[in-house]
């Protein structure tokens, strides 16, 4: 038996999410994202590789979104709605909550502003999500008569999980987007020891290790306010949720305690939206969010105001959150437009960027950026990227690899250079075959399967008795124990002569467990027939 693994997405790159893994005969797709770094063909999976002729239904036994992000959910609304998948589809209360959002956003910006014909309408994101079952961490899910998952708590984005399948004997865990770290606003992940057979992992962040939080969050703190202290304006591209509501905390927090008076613009009436789901769904948060709760909700934001168009042009210092946040387009790209040709205007990129967007052009610091053959920007603003990713880091990645110790490992969502490097560490430091798959490939991995066996009476009883005999060591035995042990060794000693195991097939060809001195009967027994 075999687990194989079809990497529709996310493989050898960072976005496109979706990966179909085939666990002793049921396929389960982990997730169903789209590129946010290219229009064409490329954005979403190529689903002609799961069934050619477009049954899915008898294909897929079901889908699996792990979060919101539109890297791992952009792509559920087409596949359901356009190519037709009617099948049940898995994800968390607050991912069902909160994606029907970020998919109109996605849709609203696609379609009005940049006037692109549209892959879904609002009526399909409607019926799509009529056919999600949302779930609840650590419920155990029967999806059919074999296959069962299970969601653990993930960190990264609220509502994210990472999802165990079990088939049979066989099992595996599909991380997708996940924290090992807390922060200010959502915990660590957390899951269980498990006997798997395989682990597949995100590996964003495969070689970089951080350093403390708090020197993160001093850095970020102290370019804002250096910024808006000379008068300056501050461009923070985020997408609406997430590291915005992190990000939020930190500033409020701030702005109260320096007594800051600058204001603090909030532009996606998304979040507006968003942030009332996280004021519901408290229990998903941080220990430190939840213990303030009661006298304090951390996202009724006393320093953040409500974006206005009137801001763009107005005089005077600010911070303003703009999405989405690799600057690939919307509100974010505009005011990049406006802002970033002058020299008292700062950009922070708070997270990882998509080769082919702005902001990974922008962390070059290049002194021109060219959108269209038509629009040249000039690029004279102050640019600091921040390291707040809710990704795990190497020092993350490794932590769980060891702590759930599976036989086999595939490194999905990072970049091939990191991916190649991270898995020979693993390899190398844990001795667990990796894989590093590209887009369009299958891994193919042993299961594990136990056959049922009985045990004869006879070996029974010999397990249950102990079988001490005396055992008077030579003068060699004596000298050799005495070297290794490096203490005196007795010359008698009592040794427990446990029970020999061997396997036999009997006439009814069922495996059964006998003891050595029985062999020989069952031999004798067969030669009789013969």
């Amino acid at each position: 038996m075999a687990i194989e693994t079809l990497i529709l997405g996310a493989g050898q790159e960072v976005g496109k999410s979706c990966v179909v893994v085939n666990i002793n005969g049921k396929r389960i797709m982990f997730d169903c994202g789209m590129h946010m770094g290219v229009l064409d063909h490329r954005r979403y999976p190529n689903f002609s590789l799961i069934s050619p002729t477009g049954d899915f239904d008898s294909v897929l036994s079901c889908i699996i979104i792990t979060h919101f992000h539109l890297d791992h959910l952009g792509a559920l609304v087409y596949f359901t709605e356009v190519c037709g998948f009617r099948g049940p589809i898995y994800m968390t209360y607050p991912t069902k909550a909160l994606a029907p959002l970020m998919l109109e956003d996605y849709r609203r910006v696609m379609s009005e502003r940049r006037g692109e014909e549209e892959q879904f309408n609002s009526d399909h994101i409607a019926e799509c999500m009529k056919k999600v079952i949302a779930v609840d961490l650590r419920q155990t899910i029967q999806v059919d008569g074999d296959l069962q998952i299970r969601a653990y708590y993930a960190g990264h984005v609220l509502g994210a999980a990472m999802f165990h399948a079990k088939v049979g004997d066989s099992e595996m865990v599909y991380t997708g987007d996940y924290n090992m770290t807390p922060d200010r606003h959502l915990g660590a992940a957390q899951i269980n020891r498990l006997q798997l057979d395989l682990l597949i992992t995100e590996s964003t962040y495969g070689t970089t290790i951080r350093d403390s939080k708090y020197a993160r969050e001093k850095e970020f703190l102290d370019a804002v306010h250096k910024c808006v202290s000379a008068g300056g304006k501050v461009l923070i591209p985020t997408f609406g949720l997430g590291r915005a509501q992190e990000l939020c905390i930190l500033l409020d927090d701030y702005w109260e305690r320096m007594n800051l008076k600058v204001p603090i613009y909030f532009s996606a009436g998304l979040t507006k939206q968003a942030n009332v789901y996280y004021k519901m769904l408290i229990n998903w948060t941080s220990q430190r969010i939840k213990d303030s709760y009661p006298t304090h909700n951390a996202f009724d934001f006393k320093n953040v105001c409500k974006y206005e168009r009137s801001v763009l042009d107005a005089p005077g210092p600010c911070v303003l959150f703009a999405s989405p946040g690799m600057i690939s387009g919307g509100l974010s790209l505009e005011v990049f437009k406006r802002w970033a040709p002058f020299e008292n205007t700062l950009v922070a990129l708070p997270g990882y960027c998509l080769p082919g967007t702005v902001g990974n052009i922008l962390m070059s610091k290049p002194p021109k950026i060219e959108l269209d053959p038509n629009t040249q920007i000039d690029v004279r603003c102050q640019v600091h990227q921040l390291a707040f990713s809710p990704h795990t880091d190497s020092k993350g990645i490794m932590d769980l690899i060891k702590f759930l110790s599976p036989k086999h490992v595939v490194l999905v969502h990072g970049e091939k250079p990191k991916m190649v490097s991270l898995k020979e560490k693993i390899q190398t430091t844990m001795g667990i075959p990796c894989y590093h798959p590209a887009n369009n490939e299958t891994v193919s991995v042993p299961s594990t399967g136990y056959v049922k066996a009985q045990a004869s009476d006879a070996f029974m009883e010999r397990c249950l008795k102990p079988n001490f005999k005396l055992h008077k060591c030579s003068s060699e035995e004596l000298s050799i124990k005495t070297l290794s042990d490096k203490n005196i060794v007795p010359e008698l000693q009592v040794i427990n002569e446990k029970a020999a195991l061997v396997i036999v097939e009997d006439k009814s060809k069922k495996l059964k467990v006998v003891h050595s001195d029985e062999v020989l009967v069952l031999l004798g027994e067969k030669k009789t027939e013969d």
